[in-house]
Parts: structure tokens; C-alpha cells; sequence
């Protein structure tokens, strides 16, 4: 029997949530007021102005350290609702945690991360009435296009406001990227769905799945029955390679082989081949590429064409794939796909900078494999979005999220507010539900 086989045999009948543990393991009760006391509790603190969304860290981590962890928690969750995803998920290391002054020193930073996990899980294990209240009723109703970070944080935020909300969602889940596409040992067990469940507990939300833009739901629809129109509905067309035979068996995108892994009740029904090859330089790159390794395939090779310094994903995970085992190929242009009806290799290009424009070197070699997963970014979907005005290949905003269409607002990864991350979705849906809110108030009365 093959290692492979051995794995998958080892791994038949098990979900992902039992299989992937925590990429980082927990705080616990003893653990964590260590670190709490670590925390320096500045005065305009970086680490707070390095946050997206703004969370007051010194004031929530001061709750903690004094025993009041559930006010830390509402501290966290005031200005970020999905805050529990956003320990887990979000590169601190590049954030708030870069930011801490513990660093100047020579020092490692607060775990900031781990310690907003340690808030927001124990509140909602309390199973307690949700934290927020709604506002008295206003009497419009909103549209929202999108049950992920920034569909959620919008309806969550608009129905503090005492707004209705209705969320229309493509999929037949909500959470979009957070249930579907990031790695299943990020999001361990149901979390994803837990957070939906708690962040719906504040009422004045509906949802109707399997209803995504298109021939029967329509911008134009959704604004004659609504006060308001949001749209969050990120990025959902995968980029190609652009090389012939893109089509052959074997090949598929990485967001796809994640949200199988993430959606499957039997690993062991994971098509994984031997030999993976993961083109892409960002997180989804590495989530794919380190879950192939942990499901068992033998060789796994990511291969981007420029350097470590403009990979997208940070310095953490390309360490994290290569202690997983991933072989990490830089300066590596694909060129062409070898194969007859099925891959079986890559052929790649060595590259280089030369005046600050990457160029080819002319040298090329071979990588075999059976299996190739795409992850060279995501592109907004416009064929239902026709007279809105673009930017960029996203929607063009104003100042107030608004989009060429009055009283149609957007954010999130389809528009151009910051990166492309679950806490600046976060942040968008929140000041965009603000605007809206503002926008009725001074437009129809509300």
C-alpha cells in the first residue's frame, strides 16, 4: 500500500472539522493572564490603529486581565461583530500584533489574536442573550446582496440600527469565504456556522439561500421592494493560467479544493493526487497547499513567479507550508501544461526583475504531477451588476460606500476599500450600514 493510500485509508469516513486541528492552540484559563499582564496597555496605541476595524485592544485585554471577559468581549464585538473568525483567521502577525511596541524592544509581540479568541469564545459558550440590542424600529426595510463578512456585518450593524434586513445568498449556506474558503485548520469544527447563528441571535434578519444575482434577482428588483440596496458579494470568478489545456482532467481552482474539503462529511472522498502542484502566491495558495500535504499527497510544490517579498501571503504562512513540507518554487512561471486528457506535469519559466519589470530568463524546467490547483486570485463577476460603474475590475464607491446607483451602497472584497481580508470586509459592511442609515435618514425620512 502506498503512503497515500495509507492516508486516505486513515482518514475514510472522517470529517475535516475531526481531522485539521487549530493552527494555533488556545488560550486557557491559566495562559492567558500571563499574557494579559504582557500587554503594556499604551496610550494611542498602535496595535489599535493597525486594526481595521478599530477594536479597542489595551481596553478589552485590560478586561480581561481583571476578570471581566465577557466586557471584553463586548468591547471586541462592538466594533467587530465577526471578531471570533478574525482571531482565528486574520494575519495578525502583519496587524495589530506587527504593530505592538513590545517589538522595538526585541520582545515578541501580545498575542493579541489569541487572546480575543479566548473573549469572544467564552462569551458565546455563556449561550447568553446576545449582547446587542436593536434600536426601535425604523420602518425600512434593506436588501442585502451576500451572506459573507461584509453581507453579515452590514445586516448586523443596519439592525442595531432598528433596520429590517433581508439577505439574499447565492450558495445554500451563509458565511461565504469563512465557511468556504479558508483553511479547515483555521476554522476548526463549525465555527463558521456557530458565528452566522450568533450574530443572527440580534433579530431583524432574514436569509434566503440559493438566491444569487442573476435572471430572476436583480439590483433593480431588490430596489423597488427595499428602502436600500447593499451589495457584499466579494469575489467569485477564478483567474485562469491562460495556457492551453487548462481543461485537461486534474486541474481545478483552489478555492474550490477548499470549499470541498471544508463542505465534505468523508475526507477520504477527496480527489488528491500524488503529485500537487499549487500555482499562487497568496493565502489560498498556501491553505490549499498545506491541506494537501496534511490529506496525504506525497509531493506538493507551490510555485509562484516572483519573490517571497511580493507574495501576498505573509511571512508566517510561507514558513508554516514549507514546516509542513510544501516545496516552495519562487521566481517560477508556468509556461505550459504537459498532459494527454489528464496533467501530468508543469512546465515552468525561471524569472526575473529587470528594471523593476518581471521578465523570463529563457531557462525552463519540468515538475510532474497529477493534480494542479490554481490560485492566482479571484475577479468580480459583472455579468449581473450591468450599469453600475466599475474601478479597476471592482465596483466604484464614494466616500459613503455608495455605488453609481443611488441608494445601492457595496464593500467587501468587490470593492477597492483595502485588502482583500475577512476583518476589512468586516469594516466595510459596519461603516457602510452607518451610511445607509444616514443616507434614509436624510433621504426618505427614516
Amino acid at each position: 500500500m502506498t503512503k497515500n493510500a495509507g492516508e486516505k485509508k486513515a482518514i475514510s469516513g472522517q470529517a475535516a472539522s475531526g481531522f485539521f486541528e487549530d493552527l494555533h492552540e488556545p488560550l486557557d484559563a491559566l495562559s492567558v493572564a500571563p499574557e494579559a499582564n504582557y500587554c503594556l496597555y499604551c496610550y494611542e496605541a498602535p496595535c489599535v490603529q493597525a486594526c481595521p476595524t478599530s477594536i479597542d485592544i489595551p481596553t478589552f485585554i485590560h478586561q480581561i486581565r481583571t476578570g471581566n471577559v465577557t466586557g471584553a468581549a463586548h468591547t471586541i464585538l462592538s466594533e467587530n461583530i465577526m471578531g471570533g473568525t478574525c482571531a482565528r483567521a486574520c494575519p495578525t502577525e502583519v496587524l495589530c500584533e506587527q504593530a505592538c511596541v513590545h517589538n522595538a524592544t526585541g520582545h515578541k509581540a501580545v498575542e493579541i489574536g489569541l487572546l480575543q479568541r479566548y473573549a469572544t469564545d467564552h462569551l458565546m459558550a455563556e449561550n447568553g442573550p446576545h449582547p446587542f440590542s436593536r434600536a426601535s424600529g425604523s420602518g425600512r426595510h434593506i436588501a442585502v446582496i451576500g451572506a459573507g463578512p461584509a453581507g453579515l456585518s452590514f445586516a448586523h450593524r443596519a439592525a442595531m440600527l432598528g433596520h429590517k434586513v433581508s439577505i439574499y445568498e447565492a450558495k445554500s449556506k451563509p458565511g461565504g469565504l469563512n465557511e468556504y474558503g479558508l483553511a479547515a485548520y483555521k476554522m476548526v469544527a463549525d465555527f463558521a456556522a456557530r458565528e452566522v447563528d450568533f450574530l443572527l441571535g440580534i433579530g431583524g434578519i432574514e436569509i434566503f439561500y440559493n438566491k444569487g444575482l442573476g435572471a430572476s434577482l436583480t439590483v433593480e428588483d431588490l430596489q423597488k421592494n427595499h428602502d436600500a440596496v447593499f451589495i457584499g458579494i466579494g469575489l467569485g470568478a477564478a483567474n485562469g493560467l491562460g495556457l492551453e489545456g487548462e481543461d485537461m482532467g486534474g486541474i481545478l481552482d483552489a478555492i474550490d479544493f477548499i470549499a470541498d474539503i471544508r463542505q465534505t462529511d468523508d475526507l477520504s472522498r477527496i480527489k488528491l493526487g500524488r503529485d500537487v502542484i499549487i500555482i499562487g502566491g497568496g493565502n489560498t495558495a498556501i491553505d490549499a497547499a498545506v491541506q494537501a500535504k496534511k490529506l496525504g499527497a506525497g509531493n506538493v510544490t507551490l510555485a509562484y513567479r516572483r519573490g517571497t517579498d511580493q507574495m501576498g501571503a505573509t511571512e508566517f504562512e510561507v514558513e508554516l507550508a514549507r514546516k509542513c513540507g510544501v516545496m516552495v518554487r519562487l521566481w517560477s512561471k508556468p509556461l505550459a501544461i504537459q498532459g494527454a486528457g489528464a496533467v501530468s506535469g508543469i512546465t515552468f519559466e525561471q524569472t526575473m526583475l529587470k528594471g523593476g519589470k518581471l521578465v523570463g530568463t529563457g531557462e525552463t524546467y519540468d515538475i510532474p504531477c497529477d493534480m494542479l490547483l490554481k490560485a492566482i486570485g479571484q475577479n468580480l463577476d459583472t455579468a449581473s451588476l450591468s450599469g453600475l460603474d466599475m474601478d479597476g475590475g471592482k465596483l466604484k464607491i464614494s466616500g459613503d460606500y455608495q455605488t453609481s446607483r443611488t441608494g445601492v451602497f457595496a464593500g467587501g472584497d468587490c470593492v477597492h476599500s483595502g485588502e482583500d481580508l475577512t476583518v476589512q470586509s468586516v469594516e466595510d459592511g459596519k461603516q457602510a450600514a452607518v451610511a445607509v442609515d444616514v443616507w434614509l435618514k436624510n433621504n426618505k425620512g427614516a
